[in-house]
């Protein structure tokens, strides 16, 4: 503790999460005063810029707080607080606040003097209303408070007109007034979704910036005209509400990617909402009795979801199977000049649609798209955080993708890569999925894994070649689930043993006729997957893994040690068939 402060007076930062702290160190309340010994160069310390408390038991946050009068960043999620102090607003240089996860009943009126809050985030709490005064935090512009018993929105949060993001998911609104609305012109996402709210705004149509909105689970029974004004929309999410039609202007959202009516009360989908590009249509579980046959131009979409619906015109096994067949059969019922027009969807307009889409979901999906390439749109889409490039015929990674430092969700299944593309690959520091299986990759260098150290899952099936240089899997001691399913592989890479951490191990379609003991020290395992093999006996120190290994695949294997009836019964019954065979100590 005492390193870690004295480390915060140089630093100007302070991390004491996950402390078992059950109130704040009365040192950091003293501005860190008094810490070290007389030999401290006090000319090079610095006033505290940033503390965080986070996932701690602390029940009280003192006035003294008024003492960090340089604090910008102050978390203190996940803790048993139940109230803030007035001192709160004396922090004048504060501008992220997370104070979620806690038992606040209350939100001291003195916030309204932190005049450079930013960013607050008050969700999962136990408040019935926000104070009025949140109102004067002109330079708020993202506002979390989902997950409360918020029943209102108090009128004053008019004044602040830069906020971008607001989310109140999960609280008691039975309305968002025309005023607030109509002073929010910078909101790029709105998430009001699981309350109780009655309908949809008009001047929701003057949010020209609004990128994403979520309504899901509330008693909304209409869309207005005035959606048409939501030009950028790429995301909309009306789920579980009471609208029985849709309005002929959303037809021109001419960016809307994703649109979810699943359980609503439509009765038939518009004509005019056919000129949507997109690429989900969630329409499950309303009254459709049919559909029109010009939704058969709307070639863009990947997922069309029509369960749940009386649809009396169409096959089960149409409204069922891949949307793309579905697509085909509604073209046919076009004529045939209606059906002339209708143009296959190009590749740049998908790889559009989904960089849209990809702004708030942080989420880029280009997977069957028979790209060469990787299109550039990937690096210059901000903070993408999952990219799934599986089916197509991608050579080698471009070197620009190392920019992706947020990235943490690699596929690249089913492509064309020959070379282990470690350079690219060190760069990506944040990565912790990497799915290359079935490319015809080379060996992999034998230090190749040095430049993913923090995998928690890595698939390389399908790649026979790619481990005859032994590569060393010691290097990834954050592993977690490892597939090296076809690997021609004739025994276990002996250093997958050393991978205390790995919970999913899948060796099946190899060549294996012997299983090492030393697989009984991998406790965290919960399935192993070793069939389609030649093994014909197990060691019985695998019965060791028992009760923490769950599934044990054994089919296709020549097993002659293990009696047919004891391996009918399943996983639990051959772990202590094995176990009773370990010799008595």
């Amino acid at each position: 503790m005492d390193r870690l402060l004295k480390s915060a007076r140089s630093s100007g930062s302070l991390n004491l999460s996950n402390r078992s702290l059950s109130e704040v160190p009365v040192e950091v309340y003293r501005n860190l005063d008094g810490i070290g010994g007389d030999d401290d160069k006090w000319w090079e310390a610095v006033e505290l810029q940033k503390l965080i408390l986070a996932h701690n038991s602390i029940e009280l946050l003192k006035e003294d707080i008024r003492n960090l009068s340089c604090l910008v960043v102050l978390n203190l999620s996940h803790n048993s607080l139940s109230q803030l102090p007035a001192a709160i607003g004396e922090l004048p240089e504060l501008k992220m606040l997370d104070v979620s996860h806690n038992l606040i009943v209350r939100i001291p009126e003195e916030i309204g003097s932190a005049a450079s809050l930013v960013k607050f985030d008050c969700s999962n709490n136990q408040l019935t209303e926000l104070p009025s005064e949140l109102g004067r935090c002109l330079a708020l512009s993202d506002l979390k408070g989902s997950n409360n018993l918020i029943a209102s929105l108090p009128e004053d949060l008019a004044k602040c007109s830069k906020l971008s993001k607001l989310d109140m998911e999960g609280n008691k609104l039975t309305v968002i007034s025309e005023n607030l609305i109509s002073s929010w012109t910078m909101l790029t996402e709105l998430n009001a979704a699981k309350n109780m709210l009655n309908g949809i705004p008009v001047g929701i149509g003057g949010l020209s910036r609004l990128i994403r909105l979520d309504l899901h689970q509330n008693r909304i029974s209409s869309i207005p005209s005035s959606i048409i004004g939501c030009h950028s929309l790429a995301e909309f999410y009306l789920g579980n509400n009471n609208i029985s039609t849709i309005p002929v202007e959303i037809g021109e959202l001419s960016r809307l990617g994703t649109f979810d009516l699943h359980s609503n009360q439509l009765k038939d989908y518009p004509v005019e909402a056919c000129k949507l590009s997109l690429l989900v249509l969630n329409l499950s579980n309303n009254s459709l009795s049919g559909l029109p046959p010009e939704m058969g131009k709307m070639t863009s979409l990947r997922k069309l979801l029509l369960s749940g619906n009386p649809l009396r015109t169409l096959r089960s096994s149409l409204v069922t199977g891949p949307t793309p067949a579905l697509l085909r059969f509604l073209r046919s019922r076009l004529s045939q000049g209606e059906d002339s027009e209708t143009a296959t969807t190009s590749k740049k307009d998908i790889i559009a649609m989904a960089t849209r889409l990809s702004i708030s979901s942080k989420e880029l999906s280009m997977g069957g798209l028979e790209l060469s390439a990787i299109p550039s749109q990937v690096w210059e889409s901000e903070e993408v955080i999952r990219l799934d490039l599986s089916k197509n015929s991608i050579q080698e990674l471009p070197v620009e993708l190392s920019s992706c430092v947020s990235l943490q969700t690699l596929i690249l299944s089913k492509n064309q890569i020959k070379d282990w593309p470690g350079s690219v690959l060190k760069s990506l520091s944040s990565l912790s999925c990497l799915k290359l299986d079935y490319n015809p990759l080379r060996q992999i260098p034998s230090n190749g894994f040095e430049a993913v150290p923090k995998l928690q899952i890595l698939d390389l099936s399908g790649n026979e070649a790619s481990l005859l240089d032994g590569p060393s899997f010691s290097s990834l001691p954050n592993l977690q689930e490892l597939y090296l399913r076809k690997m021609r592989l004739t025994k276990v890479p002996s250093d997958i043993l050393g991978l205390h951490q790995l919970r999913i191990l899948d060796l099946s379609q190899n060549s294996l006729q012997s299983i090492p003991e030393g697989l009984k020290n991998i406790t965290s395992l919960v399935e192993l997957d070793l069939s389609n093999n030649n093994i014909s006996s197990l060691p019985p120190e695998l019965g060791l893994l028992e009760p923490s290994l769950q599934a044990l695949r054994l089919d296709g294997n020549p097993l002659r040690s293990i009696r047919r009836t004891v391996l009918d019964k399943g996983t639990k019954a051959v772990l202590k068939y094995l176990k009773d065979k370990l010799p008595e100590e």
